[in-house]
Protein backbone atom coordinates (compact mmCIF):
# COMPACT_ATOMS: atom_id res chain seq x y z
CA UNK A 1 0.00 0.00 0.00
CA UNK A 2 1.27 3.31 -0.93
CA UNK A 3 1.88 6.16 1.58
CA UNK A 4 -1.08 8.06 -0.24
CA UNK A 5 -3.61 5.10 -0.27
CA UNK A 6 -2.52 4.48 3.68
CA UNK A 7 -3.43 8.54 4.15
CA UNK A 8 -6.47 7.68 2.39
CA UNK A 9 -7.82 5.19 4.05
CA UNK A 10 -7.18 6.69 7.54
CA UNK A 11 -9.05 9.72 6.25
CA UNK A 12 -11.71 7.52 4.84
CA UNK A 13 -12.66 6.78 8.76
CA UNK A 14 -10.78 3.50 8.67
CA UNK A 15 -8.00 4.63 11.11
CA UNK A 16 -7.32 1.52 12.71
CA UNK A 17 -6.86 -0.75 9.70
CA UNK A 18 -4.81 1.75 7.94
CA UNK A 19 -2.85 2.48 11.42
CA UNK A 20 -2.40 -2.09 11.58
CA UNK A 21 -0.92 -1.86 8.01
CA UNK A 22 1.21 1.11 9.10
CA UNK A 23 2.66 -0.92 11.84
CA UNK A 24 3.13 -3.82 10.03
CA UNK A 25 4.83 -2.23 7.12
CA UNK A 26 6.87 -0.17 9.36
CA UNK A 27 7.80 -1.96 12.98
CA UNK A 28 10.42 -4.41 12.22
CA UNK A 29 12.40 -1.52 11.01
CA UNK A 30 11.69 0.73 13.00
CA UNK A 31 12.13 -2.31 15.52
CA UNK A 32 15.89 -2.37 14.78
CA UNK A 33 16.59 0.92 13.80
CA UNK A 34 16.17 1.74 17.73
CA UNK A 35 17.40 -1.63 18.88
CA UNK A 36 20.80 -0.40 17.60
CA UNK A 37 20.93 2.70 19.98
CA UNK A 38 19.82 0.97 22.92
CA UNK A 39 20.90 -2.61 23.00
CA UNK A 40 18.24 -3.85 25.14
CA UNK A 41 15.18 -5.40 24.19
CA UNK A 42 12.97 -3.94 26.54
CA UNK A 43 13.68 -0.80 26.44
CA UNK A 44 13.11 -0.80 22.73
CA UNK A 45 9.86 -2.25 22.57
CA UNK A 46 9.42 0.68 25.19
CA UNK A 47 10.50 3.13 22.52
CA UNK A 48 8.73 1.58 19.86
CA UNK A 49 5.61 1.73 21.69
CA UNK A 50 5.77 5.31 22.12
CA UNK A 51 7.26 5.77 18.57
CA UNK A 52 3.90 4.52 17.49
CA UNK A 53 1.60 6.25 20.28
CA UNK A 54 2.99 9.51 18.84
CA UNK A 55 2.66 7.98 14.99
CA UNK A 56 -1.23 7.93 15.85
CA UNK A 57 -1.59 10.57 17.69
CA UNK A 58 -0.03 13.02 14.90
CA UNK A 59 -1.23 10.75 11.62
CA UNK A 60 -3.85 13.45 11.72
CA UNK A 61 -1.77 16.57 11.11
CA UNK A 62 0.51 14.52 8.57
CA UNK A 63 1.37 17.20 5.81
CA UNK A 64 2.57 14.25 3.36
CA UNK A 65 5.83 16.84 3.31
CA UNK A 66 8.26 13.84 3.40
CA UNK A 67 7.44 10.18 2.86
CA UNK A 68 5.54 8.55 5.49
CA UNK A 69 8.45 5.98 6.53
CA UNK A 70 10.71 9.26 6.75
CA UNK A 71 8.54 10.65 9.34
CA UNK A 72 8.14 7.87 11.16
CA UNK A 73 11.83 7.28 11.37
CA UNK A 74 12.05 11.02 12.69
CA UNK A 75 9.65 10.20 15.63
CA UNK A 76 11.50 6.73 16.50
CA UNK A 77 15.43 8.81 16.34
CA UNK A 78 13.79 11.79 18.26
CA UNK A 79 11.83 8.79 20.75
CA UNK A 80 15.39 7.16 21.42
CA UNK A 81 17.19 10.11 21.78
CA UNK A 82 14.82 11.47 24.26
CA UNK A 83 14.91 7.89 26.14
CA UNK A 84 18.66 8.22 26.15
CA UNK A 85 18.66 11.67 27.61
CA UNK A 86 16.41 10.31 30.26
CA UNK A 87 18.14 7.13 31.26
CA UNK A 88 21.79 9.40 31.36
CA UNK A 89 19.49 12.20 33.71
CA UNK A 90 18.69 9.03 36.24
CA UNK A 91 21.64 7.18 36.29
CA UNK A 92 22.93 7.84 39.75
CA UNK A 93 25.57 4.89 40.31
CA UNK A 94 27.68 4.84 43.03
CA UNK A 95 31.17 4.79 42.15
CA UNK A 96 31.84 1.74 44.29
CA UNK A 97 29.26 -0.35 42.83
CA UNK A 98 30.37 1.38 39.26
CA UNK A 99 34.03 -0.08 39.94
CA UNK A 100 32.30 -3.30 41.19
CA UNK A 101 30.59 -3.85 37.95
CA UNK A 102 33.20 -3.05 35.86
CA UNK A 103 35.47 -6.13 37.97
CA UNK A 104 32.68 -8.50 37.69
CA UNK A 105 32.27 -7.78 34.15
CA UNK A 106 32.74 -10.80 31.08
CA UNK A 107 31.72 -8.16 28.38
CA UNK A 108 35.13 -6.41 28.01
CA UNK A 109 37.01 -6.29 24.48
CA UNK A 110 40.01 -8.21 25.78
CA UNK A 111 37.78 -11.46 26.35
CA UNK A 112 36.89 -11.71 23.01
CA UNK A 113 40.32 -10.96 20.47
CA UNK A 114 43.48 -11.82 21.93
CA UNK A 115 45.73 -11.76 19.16
CA UNK A 116 46.80 -13.17 15.88
CA UNK A 117 47.32 -16.84 17.35
CA UNK A 118 44.03 -17.65 18.53
CA UNK A 119 41.06 -18.60 16.80
CA UNK A 120 38.40 -15.54 16.17
CA UNK A 121 34.98 -16.46 15.41
CA UNK A 122 32.29 -14.41 13.51
CA UNK A 123 30.10 -13.79 17.39
CA UNK A 124 33.20 -12.19 18.82
CA UNK A 125 34.09 -9.98 15.83
CA UNK A 126 30.08 -8.76 16.02
CA UNK A 127 30.61 -8.69 19.86
CA UNK A 128 33.75 -6.57 19.26
CA UNK A 129 32.00 -4.18 16.63
CA UNK A 130 28.45 -3.63 19.03
CA UNK A 131 31.51 -2.81 21.57
CA UNK A 132 33.06 -0.31 19.07
CA UNK A 133 29.86 1.07 18.10
CA UNK A 134 28.66 1.77 21.41
CA UNK A 135 31.84 3.82 22.23
CA UNK A 136 30.88 6.32 19.80
CA UNK A 137 29.02 9.69 20.60
CA UNK A 138 25.36 9.53 20.73
CA UNK A 139 24.95 11.45 16.96
CA UNK A 140 27.45 9.36 15.47
CA UNK A 141 26.60 6.05 16.48
CA UNK A 142 22.82 7.70 15.50
CA UNK A 143 24.70 8.52 11.96
CA UNK A 144 26.77 5.58 11.75
CA UNK A 145 23.46 2.68 12.47
CA UNK A 146 21.65 4.40 9.87
CA UNK A 147 24.24 4.48 7.25
CA UNK A 148 25.81 0.50 7.86
CA UNK A 149 22.94 -1.06 8.47
CA UNK A 150 20.10 0.56 7.35
CA UNK A 151 21.95 1.81 3.79
CA UNK A 152 20.12 4.85 4.24
CA UNK A 153 21.00 7.67 2.26
CA UNK A 154 22.40 10.87 3.30
CA UNK A 155 19.36 12.74 1.54
CA UNK A 156 17.45 10.82 3.66
CA UNK A 157 18.77 10.82 6.79
CA UNK A 158 19.41 14.86 6.83
CA UNK A 159 15.30 14.79 6.09
CA UNK A 160 14.94 12.66 9.47
CA UNK A 161 17.60 14.47 11.74
CA UNK A 162 17.33 17.73 10.45
CA UNK A 163 21.17 17.88 9.42
CA UNK A 164 23.04 19.08 6.59
CA UNK A 165 24.26 16.20 4.39
CA UNK A 166 27.81 17.49 4.57
CA UNK A 167 27.82 17.28 8.68
CA UNK A 168 26.34 13.37 8.18
CA UNK A 169 29.22 12.49 5.89
CA UNK A 170 31.55 14.33 8.38
CA UNK A 171 29.90 12.30 11.03
CA UNK A 172 30.00 8.94 9.69
CA UNK A 173 33.65 9.75 8.29
CA UNK A 174 35.04 10.39 12.10
CA UNK A 175 32.51 7.41 13.25
CA UNK A 176 33.99 4.87 10.43
CA UNK A 177 37.54 6.01 11.61
CA UNK A 178 36.69 5.45 15.38
CA UNK A 179 35.27 2.08 15.25
CA UNK A 180 38.42 1.37 13.21
CA UNK A 181 40.93 2.26 15.43
CA UNK A 182 39.25 0.40 17.74
CA UNK A 183 38.13 -2.87 16.64
CA UNK A 184 42.53 -2.22 15.34
CA UNK A 185 43.89 -1.81 19.09
CA UNK A 186 45.09 -5.21 20.44
CA UNK A 187 44.02 -5.09 24.42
Amino acid sequence: MTDKELLELFHSGRREKAFTVLVETYQQRVYYHIRRMLQSHDDTLDVMQNTFIKVWNGLDNFRADSQLFTWVYRIATNETITFINSRNRKATIRFDMADKEEEESSYSPSNYIKGDSHPVDGDAIQQRLQLAIESLPEKQKLVFNLRYYDEMPYEQMSEILGTSEGALKASYHHAAQKIEKFLLAKD
